[in-house]
C-alpha cells in the first residue's frame, strides 16, 4: 500500500522506546544487493535484544513488495518492532556525492548495544545535528579518549601517507557493515581497534562507505582538507561497484570469494 496509508499501533513499543531492529539496503534495477547478508545481520540484531521474528514469512512479504514495485532504482527499508510488526517500505534513492565535511563527535557508544542494528539511533541521529550545528556535512564518531569509531550511518576508511588503506577494526565497537565487508575483499586494508583522531587527521585521503552510499569521498575533517575524490578513493568506488554487479549478475563464486 502508499506509505502513507499504512498505520501502526500508538502502543507498539518499536515507537515509545526504540524498540526493535532494522535494516536498509540499495535495490539496482529492482533487484536487492545482499538481501541475505542484511538479513542475518537483521537476524543478529534481533537475537541481541531478544526480539522474536519469522524470516521465512517475511521473505515472502519482501519478495512480494519487490513484485509490485515501480521505483527500480530504490531503497529498501526493513523493520522489527517489539509489537510484532515486521515492516518493509521502498523509498525514492538518495543522493551521495563526493565533497562530504565532517566534524568529530564525543561519542560513548552503549555496551550491550554494540554490533547490533537497532531503532534505538537518536544518539546516531543527534551527532549529526550536533557536526551539522558546527558547519559540517556530517559527523564522525570519536571516543572520549579519541578512539576512531564510525560515522553515525556509514564506515569511515582513510589513506595513509605510504598509500595504505586503513579502517577501524569491528574490535573497536563499530557495526559490522556489509560494504565495510565487500570492500575489504576487493582491496587490501589494514585494521585496527585503536586509531586515534590523529590518525585521520594525517591522511590523505578519506571516505565513507554505506550500502545506500558505496563510496562517497570526505572533503575534509574538522576544517582540515583533503584531495577529494582522490585516486585511492575512485580505485576502490569502482571495483566495489563491479563487486556489487557481478554479485547481482550471478558472475561471482561468493563461496570462494
Amino acid at each position: 500500500m502508499p506509505v502513507g496509508e499504512a498505520t501502526i499501533s500508538i502502543t507498539d513499543e518499536g515507537l515509545i522506546r526504540g524498540d526493535g531492529a532494522f535494516e536498509v539496503l540499495k535495490l539496482y534495477d529492482n533487484r536487492p544487493f545482499a538481501l541475505a547478508d542484511h538479513l542475518d545481520r537483521l537476524g543478529r540484531s534481533a537475537e541481541g535484544i531478544f526480539l522474536e521474528w519469522d524470516r521465512p514469512a517475511f521473505e515472502e512479504e519482501i519478495a512480494d513488495l519487490l513484485d509490485g514495485n515501480r521505483l527500480h532504482d530504490a531503497e529498501l527499508r526493513l523493520i522489527l518492532t517489539r509489537g510484532g510488526r515486521r515492516i518493509a517500505i521502498i523509498e525514492a534513492p538518495h543522493s551521495f556525492e563526493h565533497g562530504l565535511s565532517l566534524s568529530s563527535v564525543e561519542y560513548q557508544p552503549t555496551i550491550v548495544l554494540t554490533g547490533l542494528k537497532t531503532l534505538s539511533y537518536e544518539a546516531n541521529m543527534t551527532a549529526t545535528r550536533i557536526a551539522g550545528r558546527d558547519g559540517a556535512d556530517e559527523a564522525l564518531l570519536v571516543n572520549p579518549d579519541g578512539t576512531v569509531m564510525e560515522a553515525p550511518t556509514s564506515t569511515i576508511f582513510w589513506v595513509d601517507g605510504d598509500g595504505d588503506l586503513h579502517t577501524p577494526a569491528l574490535a573497536a565497537g563499530i557495526l559490522a557493515s556489509i560494504t565495510r565487508d565487500r570492500i575489504m575483499k576487493v582491496a587490501p586494508v589494514e585494521e585496527s581497534r585503536s586509531y586515534k583522531l590523529n590518525d585521520v587527521l594525517e591522511a590523505s585521503e578519506v571516505f565513507l562507505a554505506s550500502s545506500l552510499r558505496e563510496v562517497q569521498g570526505v572533503a575534509s575533517l574538522d576544517d582540515l582538507e583533503f584531495t577529494c575524490p582522490g585516486p585511492v578513493t575512485e580505485r576502490v568506488a569502482g571495483l566495489l561497484s563491479e563487486r556489487i554487479m557481478a554479485e547481482l549478475s550471478g558472475a561471482l563464486n561468493l563461496e570462494g570469494g
